[in-house]
């Protein structure tokens, strides 16, 4: 721990503050214990100067007694309450108490003399009886006559005789009391004007004394600091001889200055070791980076597997690369993708079908091919797979005279995850459009069966009853509704057909369901003139893209009806989703004739398909007539798995 001693810059900064606060401490108790001495002096002097006041009080106490006469009692009273109040204020400890103890002070003497002059004289002669005989002296102190004469007559005028000199008296005692507060207040003036300028006197031999000795060192110091802080370790302090706390520091900042010099060398080579790693490591984000954006933004393809193989060449210091695939689950392999290209006349590295040096046990691993009149050459085998499922290797040459190190091998193992995600991903999507091709060519057999067919199949049951009636000589009269029914079995045929293209044909992809519905609303009311309005109270409930399609195309078979048998002028499609029971309400109303008996043959196969649907939605379907008229379809169903949002907006048209 550091000592202190005669040259320390705290020691002598603590004497001087030290100083400073004696000084300030002076100052605070003078002016305390003036201000103690001073109490009480202005009410004194208030008080004395009430003295003169109250002694022509009684003098103007006297002259109404005169005027009145000398037999008024109010007069009288007057007076003796006046003297009361004028011997109470003498008396006053506001007074009596800035008195000094000492008998001899002048202030004393003075005030003892009006106490005797009040005591002796005035108030005997104020308090003398009426018709009583008062002594001449206490009217004229220069005549020495015992002659006596009557108070009646007299008191005023001895009193008015004597007030001047009494009130004298105590104008002089009120000027010696200001004199002693002034006195006690120059004292405290004096005190504080030298506590201000003995206090100055330090301040500024402090400020010499910090400038020199500690404002000057600093900026040696400080100057020190900013050479080190460029890297300058050979710049020294200059203030180092001294025993301050100032000089320590300086011959302090040497010795560091020295550790530092040395310790500058080995840390530049930390950092170029550091930076070197960074580089690594940003050429394998970048690596990663290319590789994902490669695999996910572009389609698949040689060409992209080719470019990548020259990324890993290019940031990871590697020579050619070759990507392999297997074919089947009996260790053969194509290659998917190379940057090699053997000298002429060297054997290529990839000699399949033998590949199982290349699979190896599934792990990465490393292979050494041989090579005529060559070194060995080294390859690693990183194999490509995603979710343990193998799908290659991705194979990489070593250069001459390299051993791949820890960050390498990870940007390898990591390079042939991605291209396993890419392929799974790719195949994944290759076998849901395939199973998607499947769905879609069986509803359309599915639909070519239970519409088309059926009419064709139909149509040859009424050609073969043609032909048996044509056979017979009288059948040409049989022949005419066998040939009407066929003609409308065309018509139905056809029909059907036209509808089926509108069904392959329709499309539902952009902004969903509800847009898909009001443009086929549009569509039926430009196309029938029928006024149809749309009330959509889906709102957030958001379906899979089968029960879609399926709302859609019954909704369509629907409206179609209400074109092509109700002869109705409107029609309305109101769709409701319960949010406490999950179910979905469609119902498509029509002020037409009604829906009749025939109505299951005539239309047989349009109301069998959406049956089908509602059964594939996993509900009901019931046609049956209006409370007021024309006919309804109404269809409830549960969607599987909905998603509803209670506050977004409804739509209707």
């Amino acid at each position: 721990m550091y000592q202190l001693t005669k040259k320390s810059l705290l020691l002598r900064l603590g004497i001087a503050m030290a100083t400073i606060t004696g000084f300030a401490f002076i100052s605070m108790v003078s002016s305390v214990i003036i201000a103690e001495l001073t109490q009480g002096v202005a009410s004194a002097i208030n008080q004395a100067g009430t003295l003169r006041m109250q002694s022509y009080r009684i003098a103007s106490a006297l002259l109404q007694e005169r005027e009145r006469g000398s037999h008024s009692m109010f007069s009288l009273h007057a007076t003796d309450k006046l003297v009361d109040e004028f011997e109470a204020r003498l008396v006053d400890a506001r007074l009596v108490s800035v008195l000094s103890k000492n008998p001899k002070n002048e202030l004393n003497t003075i005030y003892q003399y009006i106490a005797q002059q009040w005591y002796e004289k005035i108030k005997p002669l104020l308090l003398a009886p009426e018709n009583s005989v008062l002594p001449r002296e206490l009217f004229d102190a220069s005549d020495g006559e015992r002659d006596t004469v009557p108070s009646s007559s007299r008191k005023h005028t001895g009193y008015l005789a004597i007030v001047d000199l009494f009130v004298a008296d105590i104008d002089h005692l009120v000027k010696l009391l200001e004199e002693n507060a002034e006195s006690k207040i120059r004292l405290l003036r004096l005190i504080q004007i030298s506590s201000l300028f003995l206090t100055l006197i330090v301040v500024f031999i402090t400020m010499y004394m910090m400038n020199n000795q500690v404002l000057v060192p600093l900026r040696d110091l400080l100057a020190c600091a900013e050479s080190a802080r460029r890297g300058d370790f050979l710049v020294r302090a200059h203030y180092t001889k001294n025993d301050d706390e100032l000089g320590q520091l300086g011959s302090a900042f040497n010795v560091m200055a020295e550790d530092l010099s040395k310790k500058y060398v080995y840390l530049e080579e930390r950092v170029r070791a550091k930076t070197c790693d960074l580089e690594r490591s940003n050429r394998s984000l970048e690596l990663l980076y290319k590789t994902t954006n490669r695999l996910h933004t572009a389609s698949i393809s040689n060409t992209v597997y080719t470019e990548l193989l020259r990324d890993i060449e290019k940031l990871l210091g590697v020579g050619a690369g070759t990507i392999c695939l297997a074919a089947d689950g009996k260790g053969r392999a194509f290659k998917l993708a190379t940057t090699r290209q053997p000298s002429p006349g060297e054997r290529d590295t990839c000699s399949p079908p033998d590949c199982a040096a290349c699979f190896g046990s599934h792990d990465t691993h490393t292979m050494t091919f041989e090579r005529k009149n060559k070194a060995p050459l080294p390859i690693v085998s990183t194999p490509i797979k995603d979710q343990h499922q193998q799908y290659g290797v991705l194979l990489t040459e070593v250069l001459p005279g390299q051993e791949l190190e820890e960050w390498q091998m990870r940007s390898l193992k990591a390079v042939a995850g991605h291209i396993g995600i890419a392929i799974n991903i790719t195949r994944r999507a290759t076998e849901s459009r395939r199973l998607a091709l499947l769905e879609e060519r069986g509803v359309i057999a599915r639909e070519l069966h239970d519409s088309l067919a059926q009419s064709l199949s139909y149509l040859k049951i009424q050609v073969a009853r043609l032909n048996a009636v044509l056979s017979r000589p009288d059948g040409k009269q049989e022949a005419t509704p066998i040939i009407n029914e066929l003609r409308d079995g065309i018509s139905r045929a056809y029909r059907q057909l036209r509808e089926l293209l509108t069904t392959f044909r329709l499309k539902m992809d952009g902004p969903g369901l509800s847009i898909a519905l009001e443009e086929t609303i549009e569509e039926f009311r430009i196309r029938s003139g029928i006024a149809i309005t749309l009330d959509n109270q889906l709102g957030g409930c958001q379906l899979n893209a089968n029960e879609e399609i399926h709302i859609l195309h019954i909704i369509r078979e629907a409206l179609a009806n209400v074109t092509r048998h109700s002869r109705a002028e409107r029609a309305e499609v109101n769709i409701r989703y319960d949010n406490d029971t999950g179910q979905i309400t469609i119902r498509i109303d029509d002020n037409g004739i009604g829906i009749n008996e025939e109505a299951e043959r005539v239309d047989h196969y349009g109301l069998a398909i959406m049956n089908e649907r509602a059964s594939s939605l996993g509900g009901s379907i019931e046609i049956s007539r209006c409370p007021g008229g024309g006919t309804r379809v109404n269809l409830v169903f549960t969607p599987h798995h909905p998603h509803y949002l209670k506050d977004m907006p409804q739509k209707s048209a």
